[in-house]
């Protein structure tokens, strides 16, 4: 049975660290445009839509031939705004693409779908590379993951997972065992996605502060797909400068 999929953007305009965040211009466009461009790029998708609580984020989507949703402002969440939308969609598989990365790839969407179907019993995914610089292994504004042989999460951690206990060195760490960075994109069988705001918060992932502890801690199964993709993220304006210094290496214009 072929499964049908929407990828879905949730975007807002009041983040405390970068208020108006997904109409900050990049390289002359607005960044939910760049977001929204290259997620069309994707195959396999029969819905592509912005759920946005802002009407200025609306309104600029309609500007540049988009498709968006008013999602109500009392929604705590991006994951809450794409459950909102997704439930009038007559679909099966649902993508939360993150707002915040303008140089998403197309073929990570297309993997994190795939990802899902080929585990019937898992109800959601995501995606995860090899870290091979340890200094990666210091920060902890990134999850990682380790998962079982057959490519099941086993647990996301903010810290350095697993923890080499005879290799005193972080510096060692890689060149011993695999490290996994997440990569923040996730794909929910529909049914999934619209019961999972239901299930209680987990304490792992209050202590984690990462939501998709919730799925397994309630004894959900999600699967993880290995890819190299990188993501730029836009956490702050600084960030700004960051991702056209990356559109000209990538040759990408506005």
């Amino acid at each position: 049975m072929v499964l049908r999929s929407a990828a879905i953007i949730p975007a807002r305009f009041a983040s405390s660290r970068f208020p108006g965040k997904p109409l900050a211009l990049i390289a002359g466009k607005p960044m939910i445009q760049w977001v929204y461009e290259r997620a069309r790029q994707a195959r396999g998708f029969s819905h592509l839509l912005v759920a946005t609580d802002d009407q200025r984020i609306l309104d600029a989507v309609h500007a540049f031939g988009g498709e968006a949703v008013m999602t109500p402002v009392e929604l705590s969440s991006g994951t809450d705004r794409v459950a909102w939308v997704a439930q009038n969609l007559d679909v099966d598989v649902v993508v939360n693409v993150q707002g915040d990365e303008p140089l998403i790839e197309p073929a990570a969407l297309e993997l994190v779908v795939e990802t899902l179907r080929s585990d019937p019993d898992a109800v959601m995914a995501t995606l995860a590379r090899v870290v091979h610089d340890a200094e990666e292994l210091r920060h902890h504004d990134t999850a990682r993951v380790v998962m079982d042989h057959r490519q099941r999460a086993l647990y996301f951690s903010r810290a350095a997972l697993p923890f080499a206990r005879d290799l005193a060195d972080v510096n060692d760490w890689p060149r011993h065992y695999t490290y996994y960075d997440q990569i923040g994109i996730y794909a929910y069988r529909k049914a999934f996605l619209l019961a999972y705001k239901e299930l209680p918060f987990s304490q792992l992932e209050q202590a984690e502060k990462l939501e998709q502890l919730r799925a397994l801690e309630n004894g959900h199964i999600l699967k993880v797909g290995i890819c190299d993709f990188r993501p730029v993220c836009v956490d702050v304006p600084e960030h700004i400068a960051v991702v056209e210094k990356r559109m000209q290496e990538m040759k990408i214009a506005g």
